[in-house]
């Protein structure tokens, strides 16, 4: 009787958390964000004890200072972790953390292509969407006890939560998006790294290396739901003269980074 009675509020709750992402589209977002922060932050703090965190000075001095370098505007402290592992990839978590693996380093070749990576997943958690995704699902199913859940991440049911959430996949990182939220992340991530002094352009040199990285085999891990290749880098050109006016005043205005890899 009383998920009867509360499912219509839930629904109704639904028809009003409608909210804009950062490039104007519509979104649900039913979620606490603050609760979706803190799955976020024990998703990363689990993660750092179950994978080895890398050491090299280098690795650890270059992400941090690009990752600097575009989180700065946005204010609020971003932590950014090495993680040792040769699988080219990289996350961000709500809660504003970021890993990256010493396999992405390895492949990119120019600070600038790192700021691709690093832009694109920050442009995730700046658009929410890990929670528009377990909002989209829990909006499907009407999971009132899941909704409840939330907020008792040690739980069964609260588990099953954080799995809806994405905090559940390989060591806690988020699962795939879907492919509107990559190629809104990409348009996101070149903005940001055009207006932290990184020359966007490097941003389609980046997906043309992770494409040559992956011919022969499965996808990687990090494009495994992206857009193809051929959309990817036809979206990006479509965006980069936007970008370049971004780029060219950051220039003018001193953010002339130089964190060389």
């Amino acid at each position: 009787m009383l998920k009867k009675i509360l499912s219509p509020l839930i629904a109704a709750g639904f028809l009003t958390a409608c909210a804009t992402s950062p490039t104007g589209r519509s979104q649900l977002i039913f979620l606490p964000e603050a609760q979706i922060d803190q799955m976020g932050l024990q998703a990363f703090s689990d993660l750092k004890k179950e994978k080895p965190i890398s050491n090299n000075a280098r690795y650890n001095q270059v992400a941090g200072c690009i990752a600097q370098a575009i989180t700065q505007p946005l204010g609020g402290n971003w932590e950014v972790v090495v993680f040792e592992d040769k699988t080219p990839n990289a996350f961000a978590l709500p809660g504003n953390k970021i890993g990256i693996h010493t396999g992405m380093l390895t492949l990119v070749d120019t600070q600038d292509q790192l700021a691709a990576v690093i832009g694109h997943e920050i442009g995730h958690v700046l658009a929410k969407h890990s929670n528009e995704r377990a909002s989209q699902e829990m909006a499907v199913s009407q999971g009132i006890n899941m909704v409840q859940a939330v907020s008792q991440p040690q739980t069964a049911i609260g588990q099953t939560a954080i799995g809806l959430l994405g905090v559940g996949a390989q060591y806690g990182i988020l699962m795939p998006y879907s492919r509107t939220h990559e190629s809104e992340a990409d348009t996101i991530g070149v903005d940001l790294m055009a207006k932290a002094g990184f020359d966007p352009r490097q941003s389609i040199n980046l997906w043309q290396k992770m494409e040559q990285a992956s011919q022969g085999q499965q996808p990687l891990e990090f494009m495994s739901t992206h857009p193809s290749h051929a959309t990817r880098i036809q979206q990006l050109e479509q965006r980069i003269p936007q970008a370049m006016g971004y780029y060219q005043q950051a220039q003018a205005a001193g953010r002339q980074p130089h964190c060389i890899k």
